[in-house]
């Protein structure tokens, strides 16, 4: 294979970047994208080339090219060969993980990669592969199973003739040809077409390549025929819900959605979903609660899909000049995430509030659960853009990209939302925001002490210090931080009633990993027994983040104690952190009702 071809200079004419900038991108401008992202993956082999020796794993690729170029095209575009480029040039400069693959492994897929073009080619060839815990995937085509015990060896794969085999350890495993069909101790990897003609979406369902998970890879785990067709009708819905509703999108993602790989489904209302931008054009997803949430997921993970083609052309942010990590509040994550990171979530936030603007209004589609998604995104990704859409990092296109997006985002808060929706998407807005202060911030510990010494002294205001600017220490044991809107979620289903009994709003919060009692009860509208169950666990566990941001919600529904309301949605951390320290140096806890009051009141 020739790496010595002059790469083109790749430019996004006006029109192109206006579009990406926007959060959209037709077929055109995904073309575009696709073609720079050839280039990048062409250095990345150059460079893996001039590293390490391929030996004749590239002689058989050179051959492959010659003989049938788009077969290498294809499998060089795959998303899986980006994951593994930049996986295995990472490992030659980093120190791997125990239960990494061995170097020889990492490198050796470049043969399977090989062995794959070979066989797609025709060609007659014989490669030795690795073998991973008794399996050889290639890519594009399937995987071998063969009975071997040791973790990481060596086989074969040979083709002659128009036949082909997989040896190892004495066993053999013939590749059916073309190789789209299953055979014994051969799963294929199945390609499914959904849609109609013209508007079809082509794609890999990837269950066994190693690189076909984000960021690390796992070892091939092949489905059943029944989770194949569960997935195929899943994506042939979702694909439907996309066509109808978001037409100039699902023509893009028609050019660039090459490869999905499932995973097992998760709890309900929390899938989990994954893209990189070494590995353009793959989606890795968990099992959806249906094909709408499928749908959600393929635009929120197109979004990043775009985002990392633009990245690989130009900058959004210039280099910091601070060594130090500068964490701001994600509305979608549990922890603190740098700007880069922040800028990623809110493309894809934009993506997803976009899509629910158009499918609350869609035909038979307008349900509860619709606008309450519409307006929680949408005040959530206002939150994230008001806080970096000025931000001094920001190149011209970075400036550009947020101020467009917020300029949409105020065209979407203007749309009108029914009442119940627009206030239940604000009580869960507002109580994750209260949960990540809680878990993340710390008041200065002077300022705590002279708060202290003011509650004590009984002074009627606490003293101005308290309102300087909190630390943020990011808290690994945050998480769950979503159980609130996941609890309203069950109610605007229909699974809940609007209101439950005490024993239903244990069980409901059971269901619901990281919920509280208070929570099913505030899910539920019941802000008087969400205040009571949220002080029996502020007496039981003290500092219980959960506790006091859920406390925030219930005072603010019910429309009681208004300056202990306003200081535990905006300042948790500092209820929180004065309770303690006046448990600590008094052993008794004070009312954390009264202390919010007491906070809430204009400082001395």
């Amino acid at each position: 294979m020739s790496a010595e071809s002059a790469l083109p200079h790749h430019r996004l004419p006006p029109g192109n970047l206006a579009e990406l900038v926007s959060g959209e991108g037709g077929p055109e401008t995904l073309t575009l994208l696709l073609a720079a992202e050839r280039s990048r993956r062409l250095l990345l082999l150059r460079a893996l080339d001039d590293t390490v020796d391929l030996g004749p794993a590239w002689d058989l690729l050179s051959r492959a090219q010659r003989h049938a170029p788009d077969v290498v095209d294809d499998l060089l575009m795959y998303p899986q060969t980006g994951m593994w480029l930049a996986t295995a040039l990472r490992g030659l400069r980093e120190v791997t993980a125990d239960d990494d693959p061995p170097q020889w492994v990492l490198l050796g897929h470049f043969a399977a990669l090989a062995a794959a073009a070979g066989l797609r080619a025709g060609l007659d060839f014989t490669l030795e592969v690795p073998v991973r815990h008794g399996r050889v995937p290639l890519p594009t085509l399937g995987c071998a199973v063969l009975p071997v015990t040791e973790p990481w060896t060596t086989g074969s794969v040979a083709a002659r003739s128009g036949r082909a085999v997989v040896e190892a350890g004495g066993a053999r495993v013939a590749v059916p040809l073309p190789p789209g069909s299953a055979g014994p101790g051969w799963h294929p990897l199945r390609r499914i077409a959904v849609g109609p003609a013209g508007r079809r979406l082509d794609v890999m369902l990837d269950d066994v390549d190693p690189y076909r998970t984000y960021p690390r890879p796992t070892e091939p785990r092949p489905l059943s025929e029944e989770s194949v067709a569960h997935w195929r009708q899943l994506l042939e819905q979702a694909w439907e819900v996309l066509l109808a509703q978001q037409p100039e999108t699902a023509g893009a993602m028609r050019r660039s959605l090459l490869s999905l790989t499932p995973t097992a489904a998760r709890e309900r209302f929390r899938p989990r979903s994954v893209t990189s931008g070494d590995a353009f054009g793959g989606i890795e997803a968990s099992e959806p609660d249906d094909p709408v949430q499928l749908a959600v997921t393929l635009k929120h993970e197109f979004q990043h899909t775009k985002l990392g083609g633009l990245l690989h052309l130009t900058p959004l942010l210039t280099p910091a000049a601070d060594e130090e990590p500068e964490w701001w509040y994600a509305p979608w994550r549990d922890d603190p995430r740098p700007l880069a990171g922040l800028l990623q979530g809110i493309y894809a936030f934009a993506g997803i509030t976009d899509f629910w603007s158009a499918h609350r209004t869609a035909t038979r589609t307008q349900t509860p659960m619709a606008h309450f998604e519409f307006a929680l995104w949408r005040r959530r990704t206002a939150t994230a853009l008001e806080q970096v859409r000025r931000h001094p990092r920001l190149t011209r296109v970075g400036s550009a990209l947020l101020e467009t997006l917020h300029a949409r985002c105020a065209e979407w808060l203007a749309q009108p939302v029914p009442g119940q929706e627009s206030a239940l998407a604000r009580l869960c807005a507002d109580d994750h925001v209260a949960r990540w202060r809680v878990h993340h911030l710390r008041p200065p510990a002077p300022a705590v002490d002279a708060a202290v010494r003011a509650w004590l002294e009984g002074a009627d205001a606490p003293p101005g210090a308290l309102a300087a600017e909190a630390e943020i220490v990011p808290d690994p044991s945050a998480r769950w931080l979503d159980s609130l809107a996941t609890l309203v979620r069950y109610r605007l289903s229909g699974a809940d009633d609007d209101r439950l009994p005490a024993d239903g709003a244990e069980k409901a919060a059971a269901r619901v990993t990281g919920a509280l009692v208070g929570d099913a009860l505030l899910a539920a509208g019941d802000a008087a027994g969400a205040r009571t169950a949220y002080l029996t666990q502020l007496a039981d566990a003290p500092l219980r983040p959960g506790a006091w941001a859920g406390l925030a919600g219930a005072l603010a529904t019910g429309g009681t104690e208004p300056a202990a309301a306003r200081l535990l949605l905006r300042h948790p951390e500092r209820a929180r952190a004065v309770h303690q320290a006046l448990l600590r140096t008094t052993g008794t806890a004070p009312d954390p009702v009264r202390l919010a009051a007491w906070l809430g009141s204009p400082p001395a």
